[in-house]
């Protein structure tokens, strides 16, 4: 889905990723948008957790955190209704076949590839 719309602003936005400088690129894109920025956590117990007890309007996961493949953490999101979006050097193409269809950020990624995919996520609070 295209979309010249962008997403208001104020979002709670989960941030999973274990590569430092990565983190902090979306951690402050994500903060000059006007989003709240829950982590950066960097391993899967604490992502679980978080994902499990935290309020959010969507989450951005890394799919592999130190090795381990971060799909118990959308598979949580998925069960409270919390839409997320993978950020992954490979594509969409290197997640799992049940997952292909959701937001993909690529690395590298611009500030619009971003934009797109949080448009795509959350469709619903676009302003």
């Amino acid at each position: 889905m295209s979309s010249d719309k962008t997403v208001r602003s104020g979002l709670r936005v989960l941030l999973v990723e274990d590569e430092i400088m990565v983190a902090l690129l979306l951690e402050d894109m994500l903060a000059e948008l006007g989003h709240a920025v829950i982590g950066p956590v960097a391993s899967l117990g604490k992502a679980v957790e978080m994902a499990q007890s935290e309020a959010l309007d969507v989450a951005i996961l890394d799919v592999n955190l130190s090795g381990k493949e971060v799909y118990p953490v959308a598979d949580t999101l998925a069960a409270r209704g919390v839409p997320f979006i993978f950020a992954t050097g490979y594509g969409n193409g290197g997640l799992r076949a049940a997952y292909r269809h959701l937001p993909t950020l690529s690395k590298p990624f611009l500030r619009r590839d971003l934009l797109r995919v949080l448009a795509e996520a959350c469709p619903a609070k676009h302003v």
